[in-house]
């Protein structure tokens, strides 16, 4: 017993002996050491620190959260459900023809709900097409000219303006220009129309402006009275083929252009809102005393016929000297 504790002791006092005995740097290097090793320690035992339940609401704060108790229930989505996918047994050919569903219906679409193209276009034309696809129509004009037209087309209602040059329109029959109420002006110059019905033109009250230059007319239909400009230059045009006083009941008529025709004398009588006549070119060889005056009011003079063309006539101005004396100014012609 008493040599064990001696052996212990003599052990202590070796290595308290062996420590005093290393060299300073040494001493140094291993107190470093210790002191790292107990560094090293304690982060380790920070990083292993699990936080306890006690001291998890200090970080988190859930006085202000609700919990959602989801279970085992998939989120409810809102709208228009979707049928369940229909699985396709293995003896079933992918390429085989669907069955369509018990509540999906084809329906055939009504007349009602087919485009009303004819409406907005007109009614088909000799070309079987709708009017406004072989003519342009912009607004209340319509475009016809150079359109291979035999016939005047079915126009729309809102029709104010018609233009249909150059084509091959004989004949203006009397329904053409049916229920065109709203018409103003017609231009079928250069066509082959040799005759107009007279119930044509008649019934059209607001038509102002009607030209039918080189064209094949040798007689005029009864004209609306609200017509201001009249073109018939360049046709077949006789006197016999002008109703009598076929222009005194056009009380609004001021441009007259009858040039270029087979007349044989001055049509009359005039209407005194006339500004301008054009009679060159024709066959005209006399003349009445009141042609263009009255010879019973010698103190009238009419002011607003300014312009009589009868150049180009075989007539002698010269010596009808008493059919100019209301007039403004003298026809333009031959006075010799």
């Amino acid at each position: 017993m008493k040599l064990s504790a001696f052996l212990s002791l003599l052990a202590l006092v070796l290595q308290e002996a062996g420590t005093t005995s290393l060299p300073g740097k040494e001493r140094k290097r291993r107190e470093d050491q210790k002191h790292e090793d107990h560094s090293s320690h304690t982060a380790l035992r920070l990083e292993n620190y699990v936080l306890s339940l006690d001291s998890y609401d200090e970080v988190i704060d859930l006085s202000h959260h609700e919990p959602t108790d989801h279970g085992d229930q998939l989120p409810e989505v809102k709208g228009t459900s979707l049928p369940p996918p229909t699985s396709i047994s293995s003896t079933q050919s992918l390429f085989a023809p669907r069955t369509p569903s018990s509540n999906l219906t084809m329906t055939r679409p009504t007349p009602l709900t087919r485009p009303t193209t004819l409406g907005l276009l007109g009614s088909p034309t000799s070309h079987g097409l709708p009017t406004c696809l072989v003519c342009v129509c912009l607004g209340s004009s319509v475009y016809c000219d150079d359109a291979d037209l035999q016939n005047i087309p079915p126009l729309p209602k809102t029709t104010a303006y018609l233009y249909a040059r150059f084509n091959r329109i004989s004949h203006i029959r009397a329904g053409d220009f049916k229920g065109l109420t709203k018409l103003k002006r017609i231009d079928l110059s250069s066509n082959f129309i040799s005759s107009i019905d007279d119930d044509a033109l008649r019934l059209l009250p607001d038509l102002k402006d009607l030209i039918l230059p080189e064209n094949q007319l040798a007689a005029l239909p009864v004209l609306p009275t609200g017509i201001e400009v009249l073109d018939v230059r360049l046709n077949r045009l006789r006197s016999s083929g002008i109703q009598p006083e076929a222009f005194k009941a056009l009380e609004r008529l001021r441009f007259l252009y009858l040039a270029d025709n087979l007349l044989e004398s001055i049509p009359g009588p005039l209407p005194l809102s006339l500004r301008s006549l054009h009679l060159q070119n024709n066959r005209i060889q006399t003349m009445q005393r009141d042609a263009f005056c009255d010879p019973e009011e010698h103190k009238y003079t009419r002011r607003r016929l300014e312009d009589i063309r009868l150049d180009g006539n075989p007539i002698n101005l010269g010596l009808f000297p008493s059919a100019y004396f209301c007039l403004p100014r003298l026809p333009t012609g031959r006075f010799a």
